[in-house]
């Protein structure tokens, strides 16, 4: 089941990457949840989004950005979760200098869906929570 799991998160970077925003958040179950609570650095108004609220953080996001590239460094299988180390690049629409940002999403996947994802700085805070070490 735990390589299903990936591929239900792979195939969600994947849409995003081409474009296809809403075949990535068909994988994002109707409870689904994102916990920011973690994030430093990012324009966050709350800790938790609902999937409504999410999207809505997610277009305002990659609407300010001349571009944006979503990048899974690895997808790590822990069962029913997916943690995601990655590193996005953007390139500002008004200054045009293009910026990397680093972090780490733990996805937990209930029934072929991701039913939450929750943000770390930390790769190894991450791998913690989704009950492995590095």
């Amino acid at each position: 089941m735990s390589d299903e799991n990936v591929e239900v998160v792979r195939q969600a970077y994947a849409a995003i990457n081409r474009g296809d925003v809403d075949a990535a958040f068909e994988s994002l179950a109707p409870e689904f949840e994102c916990d920011m609570s973690r994030a430093v650095g990012i324009n966050v108004s709350l800790d938790t989004y609902d999937l409504v609220q999410f999207r809505r953080l997610f277009d305002e996001f990659v609407s300010s950005w001349e571009s944006i590239q979503f990048g899974a460094d690895e997808y790590i299988d822990a069962g029913d979760h997916v943690v995601v180390p990655f590193t996005n690049r953007v390139r500002s629409r008004t200054l045009g200098i293009e910026i990397q940002a680093r972090g780490t999403f733990v996805w937990t996947i209930r029934d072929g869906a991701a039913s939450r994802a929750c943000y770390y700085q930390e790769l190894d805070e991450a791998l913690k929570a989704a009950g492995l070490s590095e």
